[in-house]
């Protein structure tokens, strides 16, 4: 399966906004990630498309996420960015050419179909299983306790833009 680099971003930002209540600009996001400005607006407004999101307007606006992390998935984000198309789609190729399988004969799938249909369905049930909690937990496994906090304080500090930020 081929997904846009908009869902990594995408992903990304979602477990930055864990950090805190406060609204985060894009452009802080964009910072963070060393990422394009206008490229990661469009994945957040996909995102709030979605109801993933809320785009808080104002001096102190920015981006925040509208549930629990516990309640928002990989597969939302996922769906959210590049759409809930499945990754195949049969073209009944066996109903072409010279030994053409007449359409009436097609009573259901063929073996390729439903052989992608079900890895599809297996792809889309684990990224379903994975909560953005669950990465930012990752996260903290992998950089260590305290590693969204200081992402979270780099973001709303006071030298904010000065500094580092752990990967997030």
């Amino acid at each position: 399966m081929k997904l846009s680099g908009g869902v990594e971003w995408a992903l990304h930002c979602c477990v930055v906004l864990t950090t805190g209540t406060d609204p985060v600009p894009a452009a802080r996001l964009a910072e963070l990630h060393d990422v394009s400005g206008s490229y990661l607006a469009k994945q957040l407004q996909a995102l709030s498309r979605a109801g993933l999101v809320d785009s808080v307007q104002g001096k102190a606006g920015g981006y925040v996420l509208t549930r629990a992390p516990e309640l928002i998935s990989v597969l939302d984000v996922v769906t959210a960015v590049d759409g809930a198309q499945p990754a195949f789609v049969c073209t009944e190729i066996r109903q072409r050419g010279p030994l053409a399988t007449p359409r009436e004969a097609c009573t259901r799938p063929c073996a390729i179909s439903r052989a992608m249909a079900g890895a599809d369905a297996a792809w889309r049930a684990a990224l379903g299983a994975i909560s953005i909690a669950d990465l930012a937990g990752s996260v903290e496994e992998d950089y260590g306790p305290g590693a969204l906090a200081g992402i979270g304080g780099w973001l709303t500090g006071p030298d904010a833009g000065q500094g580092a930020a752990p990967a997030g």
